[in-house]
């Protein structure tokens, strides 16, 4: 049985200090082809579609599509900020191996 992706407080925290909601904009986490390690994700604010898996917290929500759902199975949604930057961020236990800016991965 696949579990879906969780999202932290910090990530939901974020998307309401950017207004995300409040713009009728969600945070869309999705996995495409492609990158240095095969796959990337790509992480964007958009509007909800009917494939969609919604999780929701704080008002906010976080949209996952039906074909990135497999690749993002108990996957951590998190939200960091560093020295380098501030960014949502991914934690894969399905990703063998990922590049070294954590937005490409194989599996």
């Amino acid at each position: 049985m696949q579990l879906p992706p969780k999202v932290t407080e910090r990530a939901f925290e974020r998307l309401a200090e950017i207004g995300a909601a409040d713009q009728g904009q969600a945070l869309r986490v999705a996995v495409e082809g492609g990158g240095c390690s095969g796959f990337q994700y790509e992480i964007k604010l958009d509007t909800q579609k009917d494939d969609d898996l919604v999780l929701e917290g704080g008002g906010e929500k976080v949209l996952v599509d039906s074909i990135s759902l497999p690749f993002l199975a108990d996957a951590v949604i998190d939200f960091t900020e560093e020295l380098i930057g501030a960014r949502f961020v991914i934690n894969n236990p399905n990703a063998t191996s990922s590049c070294g800016c954590g937005t490409s991965f194989s599996m």
